[in-house]
């Protein structure tokens, strides 16, 4: 929810104004300012201005906002509202309050969350404000929701979403760079297969700097649209994958940010209980030169890396550790301390 860009509508769209009626948010006869949220590419994100202040309503797109041909089904806005539920019987103060839903819309209305007092993490690194202790905070959060979720029967029948998760992450990010590097495309396929196939945790599916706030108690997390039952290195993957990237985009910060990753990863780690962690970390440092290579040459490609020379530094590390698969974080964290000059 990136509520630094935004444009107005006094009346706002009569679409959006429905959903909120037909949940009871709005009264029939009241036409609230809407001011639409910027920053999404998979949903519309909307501030609704009630008389007893704002609220935020969310409606999944079935093509995402991107370059691409992405399509992913809109019964994954449930889906995320399902992960809040669950994740604010764990750690309530880590999710944005739900305040009404309709399933067969695909939306959702949450508590609004003041960007002066819940800054972006996102908006945070890009200014060079890097907290190791805020990252550990993240990794240990995570790994609390992955150990409160492992092993149950019922969470795991709550969140069957494998075609989802394949529509929204393994397909656009793996399948697709597999076809960008035909060479990679076996390892590539692999790590499709191990994650497809592993299923331990509820896993968020999309842990990135830019859905978590910088909360006044910690961390908040949003956009659980990619929630699924499965394998908890994904997630610790898909946000280590987004510090590493952030050495090239604020190369200045490039030292805190591999302390960043250091000190998620350690308090994530320290919270596996539900099998060796050796066997998280071994997958997650598997999956992450995958994920490297996806985010320059797959479906979603981060914005901020903008020249060959970035693009390539990030080739040639996932392309050398896919090839040749390593066990231990610290074995690609040194290796990118040594590609960014943060030795």
């Amino acid at each position: 929810m990136d509520v630094s860009a935004r444009t107005s509508s006094r009346a706002g769209p009569e679409p959006v104004l429905a959903d909120l009626r037909r949940m009871g948010i709005v009264a029939a006869e009241e036409t609230p300012h809407l001011e639409q949220l910027a920053g999404g590419v998979s949903s519309d994100i909307w501030r609704v201005e009630l008389a007893d202040g704002p609220v935020c309503y969310k409606r999944a797109l079935a093509k995402l906002k991107v370059a691409a041909d992405w399509r992913a089904p809109i019964e994954r806005n449930a889906y995320e509202v399902a992960w809040f539920e669950v994740v604010t019987g764990i750690e309530p103060e880590v999710v944005p309050r739900l305040l009404g839903h309709d399933a067969a819309a695909g939306c959702f209305v949450m508590a609004y969350l003041d960007p002066v007092a819940h800054p972006l993490w996102k908006a945070e690194l890009a200014a060079g404000r890097v907290d190791p202790a805020f990252a550990a905070t993240v990794g240990d959060m995570l790994g609390r929701i992955h150990a409160a979720t492992a092993g149950q029967p019922e969470v795991a029948d709550r969140f069957r979403t494998d075609e989802i998760f394949h529509s929204i992450r393994l397909e656009p990010y793996l399948e697709a760079t597999a076809e960008a590097h035909p060479d990679r495309a076996g390892a590539l396929h692999d790590l499709v297969a191990v994650t497809a196939r592993t299923r331990r945790v509820l896993v968020h599916g999309d842990v990135s700097p830019k859905n978590i706030l910088v909360g006044l108690r910690g961390p908040v997390f949003l956009d659980a649209e990619c929630a699924w039952y499965g394998d908890p290195a994904f997630d610790l993957a898909f946000c280590l994958n987004h510090l590493l990237l952030k050495c090239l985009w604020v190369p200045d910060s490039a030292p805190r940010f591999l302390e960043a990753f250091d000190g998620l990863a350690t308090a994530y780690l320290g919270q596996v209980a539900w099998e060796p962690v050796a066997e998280v970390e071994r997958r997650t440092a598997r999956l992450l030169p995958g994920l490297l290579l996806a985010r320059v040459d797959g479906k979603s490609p981060v914005e901020y890396l903008t020249t060959e020379r970035q693009r390539d530094t990030v080739r040639g590390m996932a392309r050398r550790f896919l090839a040749d698969p390593v066990a231990r974080l610290d074995d690609l964290r040194s290796a990118w301390a040594g590609e960014v000059g943060a030795v």
